[in-house]
């Protein structure tokens, strides 16, 4: 694949332009403010108002350059939150550019160190990234991921239907899905007819919530059984 290269946003944070694909892995209008509100708060927050529990597990399907999991485990680290974070990154991006990326910024300096010193050995096997938090990142296509057990929250952060089709059919929603407990929060930056039609088919709630600076609306779903 081209590599993909650093590009800044409308918030001042940086996000990477994929030439292979076409497309930014965050929001032009904002990586730092998205991921906030669509994933931080719409999704682990939203949960845990609804839920309040000492540990949470979240599957992320598009690890890109991390920013998910960093807001995720900052926050839980200042909230006394035990993290177990399991991520799916089919083609994973270096060290060297994930260090580029500046999210130093945003987060307390031992989860910024915890994750770039550990990001290597998170492709291997669950690994501590400071006390309470751990993460795994699975090396894999979505077809042909396996995990244990189930999660609270999912993290659908895959490129735009656009580009990568494959991603949002029934079929592969249907994959990810299977390892959401009862009571667990989907959530996505996108929303479309065929999404909000796949997901009530396969037994969820949906929720149309105010979309991330940029997009008016977003999908919140939530599983029934």
């Amino acid at each position: 694949m081209q590599t993909p290269f650093l590009v800044p946003t409308a918030d001042g944070s940086l996000t990477l332009f994929q030439p292979e694909v076409g497309e930014h892995y965050h929001s032009k209008h904002g990586a730092l403010q998205e991921s906030k509100h669509v994933f931080l708060e719409s999704g682990l927050g939203y949960f845990l108002a609804q839920n309040p529990q000492p540990a949470v597990r979240i599957l992320e399907v598009g690890l890109g350059t991390g920013l998910n999991f960093l807001l995720t485990a900052d926050y839980a680290a200042k909230n006394s939150l035990q993290l177990e974070y399991t991520a799916i990154e089919a083609y994973p991006l270096s060290e060297t550019l994930v260090a580029q990326t500046g999210y130093s910024h945003f987060v307390e300096e031992d989860i910024w160190k915890g994750f770039l010193t550990n990001y290597q050995q998170a492709f291997s096997s669950p690994t501590v990234i400071c006390s309470g938090i751990s993460l795994n990142v699975a090396k894999s296509l979505l077809a042909d991921f396996v995990m244990e057990g189930q999660v609270d929250v999912i993290y659908f952060d895959a490129f735009a239907a656009i580009h990568q089709p494959e991603m949002w059919t029934t079929e592969a929603l249907e994959r990810v899905c299977r390892y959401l407990k009862p009571g667990g929060v989907f959530v996505t930056y996108a929303i479309t007819g065929n999404l909000k039609r796949s997901m009530k088919s396969l037994g969820f709630a949906i929720e149309k919530a105010p979309g991330a600076p940029g997009k008016r609306e977003m999908l919140r779903a939530v599983k029934l059984v």
